[in-house]
């Protein structure tokens, strides 16, 4: 379209990041995506202007939500997710060529990594400490530097091919069957038709805590037939014990039966910060149940019509 300019990924780096080989499967961008350091900094540049877009992670399936991108979500200019992308997660231990895995004292990785590959560092390298950096990729870079004080990392295969780093130990996950939820966050704007596998995420915030608060929230997804993919809290920054709930939905913007439960929520709630309506990377389609459809919802407010007469 004239005018309008090519499109800039993001993602959080820096290159060779599990989030970066996630990107990859991405359609083609304009120009070489952008590496950020932090998941706040990535956002931050959406709202800025800088990127399009941002690949950021939001979910592991043995750690949970990202609470970095979840609370960056939540606060500040408003932003809205389009997509989402499913990437498998496997772990390798790399060293300096040359370097033995019985010489291994010291590993540098990412928290996430260090908590998937707690068992498999018990079992084969139970005198080695392991310190927490700020990405795998970060991690093997630093262990690349001949004067590091680090003999391994745990990172993803295309970071220790990117440093030219040696393989010490192939898939020493605890879990071989972790999957990593990443999201493609831009600034709002027309929200795409639904494709009939969808996910909507929202942040919703209780009016005040009593008995039944969260009842009360769930009941409006529940009585209309909507299921809930994730729900998690988070502390609203506020005051001790104020929590707000991250959720996501099955279904779409335009589906009848999560307007409604939106507009309960909207009726029931402080605030609802809306993240987006977008298609699942898994294709899966929601069990809808009888009377919860949108033909059912259309006939219902037709009869409710003809009762005035």
């Amino acid at each position: 379209m004239p005018g309008v300019p090519p499109a800039q990924y993001g993602y959080f780096g820096p290159a060779g990041t599990f989030t970066h080989q996630a990107l990859r499967t991405l359609p083609a961008q304009h120009g070489e995506p952008v590496p950020f350091a932090t998941v706040g900094q990535g956002l931050q540049a959406v709202r800025d202007g800088e990127v399009t877009a941002v690949l950021v992670p939001i979910e592991n399936s043995v750690e949970g939500g990202v609470t970095a991108t979840l609370d960056n979500l939540t606060y500040g200019d408003p932003l809205v997710i389009t997509r989402e992308v499913l990437l498998p997660v496997q772990f390798t231990l790399f060293g300096r060529p040359g370097t033995a895995l019985r010489d291994v004292r010291q590993v540098l990785t990412h928290p996430h990594a260090a908590a998937q590959c707690r068992g498999w560092l018990a079992a084969h390298l139970p005198g080695a400490t392991v310190t927490e950096g700020g990405s795998t990729a970060a991690a093997a870079a630093e262990v690349a530097d001949p004067g590091s004080r680090f003999d391994a990392a745990i990172c993803a295969q295309v970071a220790g091919e990117l440093y030219r780093l040696a393989p010490l130990a192939t898939g020493i996950a605890d879990n071989p069957d972790a999957v990593t939820r990443f999201v493609l966050v831009s600034r709002p704007g027309p929200v795409a038709p639904p494709t009939g596998a969808d996910k909507t995420t929202l942040v919703i915030f209780m009016r005040e805590d009593h008995p039944g608060a969260l009842l009360e929230i769930l009941e409006q997804f529940a009585s209309r037939g909507v299921n809930l993919c994730r729900i998690e809290s988070r502390p609203t920054k506020r005051t001790l014990g104020d929590y707000c709930f991250s959720v996501d939905a099955e279904g779409h913007l335009d589906d009848a039966r999560l307007a409604e439960a939106l507009m309960g929520l909207h009726r029931v709630c402080a605030d609802v910060v809306f993240l987006g309506s977008y298609p699942r990377a898994d294709q899966q389609r929601p069990v809808i149940r009888v009377g919860t459809t949108n033909a059912d919802y259309a006939a219902a407010a037709s009869w409710f019509r003809r009762l005035h007469g």
